[in-house]
């Protein structure tokens, strides 16, 4: 019985020494490509990597200018900085806001009159494209290729490579 025992453990401290056991378990992370409609023609190639990262730039001011619907009060304080450390605080919400309203204001002018109703729909709002066709008055199909382009100048705004 000992012996069993002993070749147990030894069969086991043999597996532990190979490679495949000394690598940490693989994580997968699940997506949910429907959260966001640019992300999803995004991973189908529909957009390429440049147009994302501009809609992605474009909607994170959006959010940071808190331009969106609100749900309920802000409660927190405004934080005060006094004294040497004043000058080197990082920006305070408010001003970090406006900042981001300005940057998102721009941005929206640069893509055009005409192509900011798509842009702003699908991507800030986060409505598909068939749903802001459908708003907008459009034929079906017609949006992608408008979005395609105001994505081009926001990127162009944004100085993306």
């Amino acid at each position: 019985m000992a012996t069993g025992q002993s070749a147990r453990a030894e069969s086991a401290a043999s597996a532990a020494r190979t490679p495949a056991a000394r690598r940490a378990p693989r994580r997968s992370v699940t997506v949910n490509l429907a959260e966001s409609p640019l992300g999803w023609l995004h991973a189908r190639g529909l957009v390429s990597t440049r147009q994302f990262d501009a809609g992605e730039r474009l909607r994170a001011d959006w959010t940071m200018a808190q331009l969106g619907p609100r749900v309920t009060m802000r409660w927190d304080p405004s934080p005060v900085a006094r004294g040497r450390r004043a000058a080197d605080a990082p920006l305070d919400p408010t001003l970090a806001g406006i900042a981001a309203k300005r940057r998102f204001d721009a941005a929206i002018a640069a893509a055009g009159t005409g192509l900011a109703d798509i842009l702003w729909r699908v991507v800030c709002d986060g409505s598909g494209l068939e749903a802001a066709e459908g708003a907008l008055g459009w034929p079906k199909r017609s949006g992608k290729l408008v979005l395609l382009m105001a994505l081009d100048r926001v990127a162009d705004y944004y100085r993306l490579p």
